[in-house]
């Protein structure tokens, strides 16, 4: 079982998610799992947004979630989901499945959170099949040096992960997967919201693929 426990956050995010889904986050979160097929794991899964969202296509989804109360939300979502979602307790950095099994990985507003991102993105190549697809929705790093990135290390360093579940603004995320083994063959950098130049406001939404020739161990 996973030892993850963030109540005050969670009671937050079950409400944030939903504002956030009606400013725009529910459109990324319709792209990017658009023309996914076979089977899915979604590392990370919160409190089940993304459920809504996947196509027929997609014949079943294992939906990892280490917090309680957000899983108790996924598990309710699961219910209404268009294809068969399991919910399952467990950890991005060790992931309760096994080599090669599913076609793809999607992770949305998570590799911010974990403690070891190279670690997390090592076990999603193991669970993928070669050439099975990770697709990412993630708030990073500022793409160009400057005041948002120097705010970002600073607020890095000080309240921000404590007060937002481990959320760490200023990673590059990109690079991160590219460094797994992952080739990246689609990218959008965009601001959510558009005007913000707040240090959650750069974000990607992407795919990348894992090679057929990689080990995954």
């Amino acid at each position: 079982m996973a030892t993850v426990s963030h109540p005050v956050f969670a009671r937050v995010y079950e409400r944030l998610s939903v504002a956030m889904d009606r400013a725009g986050t529910a459109e990324h979160r319709r792209a990017l799992v658009a023309g996914l097929s076979g089977r899915v794991i979604e590392v990370g899964a919160g409190n089940g947004r993304m459920f809504p969202h996947y196509p027929a296509t997609v014949t079943g989804v294992l939906a990892v979630e280490p917090e309680p109360r957000l899983r108790a939300a996924a598990l309710r979502a699961a219910s209404a989901a268009p294809v068969p979602v399991r919910v399952v307790d467990g950890l991005a950095e060790a992931l309760p499945a096994g080599d090669g099994e599913f076609d793809a990985a999607v992770v949305a507003l998570v590799l911010c959170t974990v403690p070891d991102q190279a670690v997390a993105l090592a076990e999603v190549a193991r669970v993928l099949r070669p050439g099975g697809q990770l697709r990412f929705l993630e708030h990073v790093a500022a793409e160009e040096p400057g005041r948002l990135r120097r705010v970002q290390r600073l607020v890095d360093a000080t309240l921000w992960p404590t007060l937002f579940a481990g959320c760490h603004t200023g990673r590059d995320t990109v690079a991160a997967i590219g460094a797994q083994g992952f080739v990246i063959d689609d990218l959008l950098r965009f601001r959510f919201p558009a005007t913000s130049n707040g240090p959650s406001s750069p974000c990607v939404r992407g795919r990348a693929v894992r090679p057929a020739t990689a080990d995954p161990g």
